[in-house]
């Protein structure tokens, strides 16, 4: 379970934190990279305050059962969201999420003489606090449910070092980074922990108990290939 959940959080945040950087560089290369950088510094520190707030209140006053059934159930509407739309993109229904449009448009939208410093800066706080948001979401769900806050803090924080890394060294967007790949990945790695958190909060007992983990990912994995399959198969029929 200790490197599941480091694995689980490392590829979620990274997701999340790609994004982030895209905006932060955008608003960075069109206007500037103070007003980029001080939207970022004020939304860490938003999300720092939040963190403390919420991590408190989880581990006071909410039951475990109670915590594991919640979480459970917040990381299964995560997860199979990200699995639907990897569905589509690998079935040819959705386009595929692409961080150099994302780029340009943030690029364009910031371009005009009548973007000041201020809106700027409210651009970058936007992005890293909304994507910084679901990270707190991951890493406090899947912390507190598995009681591996530390694991899941440290995948994050590599995530944020590794997607950093290679945004300075390309000095842009991160195209390479595959991110529908990624998400659908993090979205079967969500479902199957929702999955058996919910379960234990409903008294399920998984046979193997943590190994259970093994077989759902691969029964997810199963089923979501399936999906594209029959999407595809869809796609075809409609084409033709």
């Amino acid at each position: 379970m200790l490197y599941t959940v480091a694995l689980a959080s490392f590829l979620a945040c990274s997701v999340e934190f790609t994004e982030a950087f895209t905006i932060v560089m955008a608003v960075g290369a069109v206007r500037g990279y103070r007003p980029a950088l001080k939207g970022t510094v004020l939304a860490v520190l938003a999300l720092s305050i939040l963190v403390a707030i919420l991590g408190v209140a989880v581990l006071r006053y909410v039951p475990l059962n109670w915590l594991k059934g919640i979480i459970g159930a917040l990381l299964l509407l995560f997860g199979l969201k990200w699995i639907r739309k990897a569905i589509l993109r690998f079935a040819g229904t959705v386009s595929s999420h692409d961080e150099a449009k994302i780029y340009e448009r943030e690029a364009a939208q910031l371009g005009g003489e009548e973007i000041t410093d201020f809106q700027a800066s409210a651009t970058a706080f936007n992005g890293v606090f909304l994507e910084g948001l679901e990270v707190v979401v991951i890493v406090l769900t899947m912390g507190s449910a598995a009681h591996q806050f530390a694991s899941a803090i440290y995948g994050a924080l590599a995530g944020l070092v590794l997607v950093i890394s290679l945004g300075i060294a390309v000095r842009g967007p991160l195209t390479r980074v595959p991110e529908n790949v990624l998400k659908f990945v993090v979205g079967v790695m969500l479902t199957t922990f929702g999955t058996f958190w919910a379960g234990e909060a409903l008294g399920v007992r998984w046979p193997g108990a943590d190994l259970a983990l093994v077989g759902l990912i691969i029964i997810w994995l199963v089923l979501s290939r399936g999906l594209v399959l029959q999407a595809k198969r869809r796609g075809e029929r409609r084409a033709a």
